[in-house]
């Protein structure tokens, strides 16, 4: 059986819903039982288990990497392409973390738009 994710912390969900009020671009949806937004359609950023989550560009990337950021794997040994881990320090801080916000509603704001799925009946 495979094992369970925890659920995300309430005062990350509370952080998470008042830093994406700040981003006009962020259309809030859950996914997979977490807090999430979409820009044009596109996932942009999330939280998963304890675990704040970014769609960058490669630069980006690298240069969170360099802040202690990581790449996002919901299942080990299977990481997200464009996803990167935001490190607890960053969370922490309220600039740095509105920065990397809008770095990734940035990107994924420049990606095409998806187009809506009609519903199934």
């Amino acid at each position: 059986m495979a094992a369970r994710w925890k659920k995300a912390p309430p005062e990350l969900v509370a952080l998470f819903e008042r830093e994406l009020a700040k981003e006009p671009r962020a259309e809030p949806r859950t996914m997979f039982g977490y807090p999430a937004a979409f820009v044009n359609g596109n996932l942009a950023t999330g939280l998963h288990q304890n675990d704040w989550m970014l769609r960058l560009s490669e630069a980006d990337r690298a240069a969170l990497a360099k802040l202690g950021g990581r790449p996002f794997e919901p299942m080990p040994g299977r990481p997200l392409g464009e996803y990167m881990v935001l490190p607890k320090a960053v969370v922490k801080d309220a600039r740095a973390l509105a920065k990397w916000v809008a770095k990734a509603c940035d990107y994924t704001a420049a990606l095409p738009a998806k187009k809506k799925k009609p519903r199934r009946k």
